[in-house]
């Protein structure tokens, strides 16, 4: 299924409500995540994490270049200043989303809430589907994945998951420019294209109502 533009007008319909959208190639897909500078870069240039990542937090990423930019404030933000594409292994990220919880309680998909509770608590991962974003940053009508990783998962994450890390805080600001230019169509053909991730087997069954 095509992918309507971010900010420019289509006649294309829009994608479904909960759809994993990302930049992917057989064996992989990359999510973005923004760091200060002094773990940022390091990481970029080494291609993988550093020692000072913490492995034992929860860490956010996300496969929507634009929903990355709402976040960081299209990397301007303190402590968000280095824009980082990583690049996981697909067998990875597919064992997160299939060990995932909803970050939030759904009573079409959850028993009750105290058993929402103890899954969250053991899930290793879990989800958030918010607004996706267009070049504005504005809400579209549509969701976006956000995949948190703790425990288990992010260290697998950092240390197995990966395999290339690239600094695109230099996209970033290209983008953001020409978005204050009032250039929307330029901007359209610099963002990652990003395809729907084939998400067959039931790999979203638990976590979209």
């Amino acid at each position: 299924m095509s992918v309507p533009p971010h900010g420019v007008h289509s006649a294309l319909p829009a994608p479904p409500k909960h759809q994993i959208r990302a930049l992917h190639t057989d064996t992989t897909i990359t999510v973005y995540q923004a760091y200060r500078p002094e773990l940022g870069l390091p990481a970029a240039r080494d291609g993988r994490f550093p020692a000072a990542w913490k492995r034992e937090r929860m860490t956010w990423i996300k496969p929507s270049f634009l929903w990355m930019m709402y976040r960081c404030g299209w990397g301007l933000k303190e402590g968000q200043e280095t824009v980082l594409a990583v690049e996981i292994g697909r067998e990875g990220f597919e064992w997160a989303l299939r060990h995932a919880c909803l970050s939030h309680y759904e009573r079409a998909l959850h028993p009750d809430h105290a058993a929402w509770r103890r899954e969250l608590k053991r899930a290793p991962a879990r989800v958030q589907w918010d607004p996706e974003r267009d070049l504005r940053l504005g809400p579209l009508p549509y969701r976006s994945l956000q995949l948190g990783l703790a425990g288990e998962a992010s260290r697998r994450y950092a240390d197995e998951w990966t395999v290339g890390i690239r600094d695109v805080t230099p996209l970033a600001r290209e983008v953001h420019a020409l978005v204050r230019a009032g250039d929307l169509a330029a901007a359209e053909r610099l963002l990652p294209e990003e395809r729907p991730y084939p998400s067959g087997d039931g790999l979203l069954g638990q976590l979209t109502r």
